[in-house]
């Protein structure tokens, strides 16, 4: 299932926040992460069957800890509205992926883009239309720097 931006939603920048960089958040703890960012607000049932569309091992009860995990985090806040509690991200999706990206990089290639870069490009077979796009951002950043 593909998920979509929901453009009505204002998540405040982590940064804004007062956070020096978001949380870190596990494998699992991702993929509710992008069934909130698309479909938020939204109730914890909405999220369960998002979830469990994508994948039936999806508990509900399993989904709940989660999402108690990810306030706890401070990566969703909620509100309660009437019987139902709806859940919303406190941190823009961008700046996770930011923070994943940036201790990834550290992680396996020492903080260095160059190998990276080149490692994917050596084990990834690229299309014409890729190159052509990396192309492109490389001739826009240094057009930057100009």
């Amino acid at each position: 299932m593909d998920y979509t931006c929901n453009p009505h939603l204002k998540i405040t920048s982590v940064i804004a926040n007062g956070m020096k960089k978001p949380p870190r958040i596990s494998e699992t703890e991702w993929q509710v992460m992008k069934v909130v960012w698309a479909l938020a607000p939204c109730p914890a049932g909405q999220i369960i069957d998002a979830l469990t569309s994508q994948d039936a091992s999806w508990h509900p009860k399993t989904v709940k800890a989660f999402l108690n995990r990810l306030v706890r985090k401070k990566v969703l806040g909620f509100k309660k509205e009437g019987r139902a509690y709806l859940y919303r991200p406190l941190v823009a999706e961008k700046d996770c992926v930011d923070a994943a990206s940036e201790s990834f990089l550290d992680l396996v290639f020492g903080g260095s883009l160059k190998p990276m870069l080149a490692h994917f490009v050596e084990r990834k077979k690229l299309t014409d239309e890729e190159i052509g796009e990396l192309r492109r951002i490389l001739k826009t950043e240094e057009r930057k720097r100009e």
